[in-house]
């Protein structure tokens, strides 16, 4: 019997599908994949390992490696999701894939060990952003690469998915020899992603297949390898992990790294770490080929890709027209966007955002946000309306001292108790009941009443009822950003 522990690795901002995907809201998050689903590219991959579960298989809890900042966008996401078990890794800071791996193989070995259970769990590691269309060849192939290590020593297996064209954006894997009985083959080396000329060649030779980034493993076998190549890796995650943390929320566990230690870790990737330095090693690796309609949705281009085109090649979402209009896609979140005469566009609208790019460039969307980078604007980072772990609110108004947000807070949450040193603010509940601190008063609210709270008075907003809260907040004063917080107290543990 194997017992396989899925780790999702959940990290990224996702630059080059700007502007819908952002590093406040990376792209694992939304709903991008196109075949009419209503989960997130991150749910999907939770979902798709759950499969893999049989009379020979035991499927232990979910690991999710993510970022700090991200642990309430993974913890609400989960919890639309049924009977997942969860235990969330949360990085203060991104060292990359190895190290996240690192974490993620010393928890699974944790959580065997409070288990009194004497078993080296199997890990089936995959990114948070990729989609698949075939659902049961993707079962049956991780099957196969969990048999392929189960009862061998030290051995990894990865996917490597059947090419479709000359792709210069993938790695690749050249395979060598036949298949065995469980479908692998041996990997005879990795290569870096080729120009078009080498990938060219790579699909005529027929041997190359794509590096998916999916693979499995012992937990022991990772650790064991990490120690062996990069033993500076390997030394700065054990520190990291000695010192870490422990608390929970709505019953998933969150596991916090030190937080010095773990930025201490040289930063690098699980392929050059490790992976690409296993053909011919002590570390054999097999590749099992996947033929599943895989997608990585790395660019715009990719999104089109999988989209469900009409009949002239469109794929479209939300308020969009279009005529005599071919081979685009039309993305609309807030408001009707329409297309006329053009061929081979991104058009995407955000309500603070517009993106038009030729479809064989949309790679170079990265670009545009390197520049909003450099700018220090906001739109690289956060949407006009935001998540936050108690529910979110949407920047609807801004001039010269002053700013107006909608404000929704989930049934029984409660924003931090805080203060502001350069603006005063105006609430005015629209929709609900809300128990309001301000200074040394508590006041219940009902729609259409409002209060004041003055420059410097220590405030929060609670929603003790059963429905969402709304309110519309006015903010007046010399700063604005959401830096001006003074936090005292806090739910979600950022005081």
């Amino acid at each position: 019997m194997a017992l396989v522990i899925p780790v999702i690795l959940c990290g990224g901002s996702g630059t080059r599908l700007w502007p819908l995907s952002r590093s406040g809201f990376p792209k694992q998050f939304l709903v991008l994949s196109g075949d009419g689903s209503s989960q997130s590219l991150f749910q999907q991959a939770v979902q798709r390992i759950q499969t893999v579960a049989s009379p020979e298989i035991t499927l232990g809890p979910t690991l999710v490696v993510t970022g700090e900042d991200h642990r309430f966008l993974v913890l609400d996401q989960l919890r639309e999701l049924k009977n997942v078990e969860a235990t969330l890794l949360l990085e203060p800071v991104g060292r990359n894939t190895a190290p996240a791996l690192n974490m993620a193989a010393l928890c699974a070995e944790q959580l065997i060990q409070d288990k009194n259970q004497d078993q080296d769990p199997i890990l089936v590691i995959t990114p948070a952003d990729q989609t698949i269309q075939n659902q049961a060849a993707f079962t049956q192939a991780l099957q196969d690469c969990i048999q392929t290590v189960q009862g061998a020593t030290n051995a990894i297996a990865i996917l490597g998915i059947t090419p479709t064209a000359p792709e210069t954006g993938y790695g690749y894997i050249q395979r060598s020899g036949e298949k065995d009985q469980n479908n692998a083959c041996t990997v005879a080396r990795f290569v870096e992603k080729p120009d078009s000329k080498t990938a060219q060649a790579y699909l005529a030779e027929g041997s190359y297949l794509w590096n998916s980034g999916m693979f499995v493993l012992k937990a022991s076998t990772w650790l064991n390898a990490v120690k062996e190549f990069r033993s500076d890796i390997f030394e700065a995650s054990q520190k990291a992990w000695l010192s870490k943390s422990e608390d929970s929320s709505g019953g998933v566990g969150f596991i916090r790294p030190g937080k010095e230690e773990f930025k201490a870790i040289p930063s690098d990737s699980i392929d050059y770490a490790v992976i690409e330095k296993c053909p011919g090693s002590q570390f054999p690796i097999k590749m099992v080929e996947l033929d599943a309609g895989w997608n990585d949705l790395g660019a715009w281009d990719a999104v089109w890709q999988v989209g469900q085109q009409d009949v002239s090649g469109n794929v479209t979402s939300g308020d969009t027209l279009l005529t005599n209009t071919k081979n685009s896609l039309v993305h609309a979140s807030s408001r009707l966007v329409s297309a006329v005469g053009v061929e081979n566009l991104i058009i995407v609208e955000t309500a603070d955002a517009v993106l038009v790019a030729d479809r064989k460039n949309s790679q170079d969307v990265k670009n545009i946000v390197s520049q909003l980078e450099s700018q220090k604007r906001e739109e690289k980072n956060l949407h006009r309306k935001v998540a936050r772990p108690w529910g979110w609110y949407d920047s609807v108004d801004e001039g010269e001292r002053f700013k107006v947000k909608r404000i929704q807070v989930k049934p029984g949450a409660s924003l931090s108790l805080q203060m502001h040193h350069h603006r005063a603010e105006h609430w005015i509940v629209v929709k609900g009941v809300a128990e309001i601190t301000n200074g040394d008063q508590i006041i219940t609210l009902t729609e259409n009443q409002s209060t004041y709270i003055p420059q410097g008075q220590t405030h929060r907003l609670s929603n003790k009822g059963t429905e969402p809260l709304e309110i519309i907040e006015v903010q007046s004063g010399s700063y604005l950003g959401e830096d001006d917080i003074v936090r005292f107290e806090d739910t979600y543990g950022r005081s």
